[in-house]
């Protein structure tokens, strides 16, 4: 990582409100695979995404991932959705927010939108069960 960003007090938050909200596991793997075409990324997303935006004190942890899952929902953006449907262990966000914030996409970004994610958070949620049963 570069020194200066590694070494800033709004990369030092991000990295723990990130590692608090997608587990040691997740954050390790994304430093272990990071290379030096997406060290600059990585970076930012650290400070901004999690040293700005999550790390804020006006919305809870909860608050954030419902708001997170719904606009990712909108977006189409699968994997995100999935990570931050396994996150929910961490924020507190429970199935019934989920279920409300993509009810909520169905009605604002769409239904395709809404029922793709709504079958991403199923398998997710029958897989963070499986894995909880193991």
């Amino acid at each position: 990582m570069n020194e200066t960003a590694s070494s800033s007090e709004r990369y030092r938050q991000g990295m723990a409100t990130r590692r608090t909200v997608l587990g040691d596991a997740h954050v390790d793997r994304a430093a272990a695979a990071s290379t030096e075409f997406d060290r600059p990324f990585q970076e930012l997303i650290t400070e901004a995404a999690w040293g700005h935006v999550w790390s804020r004190p006006a919305l809870t942890k909860r608050e954030r991932s419902i708001v997170t899952i719904a606009l990712l929902a909108a977006l189409g953006q699968d994997d995100e959705v999935a990570m931050h449907v396994r996150a929910t262990v961490n924020t507190g966000a429970s199935r019934e927010d989920i279920c409300e914030a993509l009810l909520h996409v169905a009605i604002y970004a769409g239904v395709p939108a809404a029922n793709h994610a709504i079958k991403i958070a199923k398998q997710t949620f029958a897989q963070m069960d499986a894995d909880k049963a193991a």
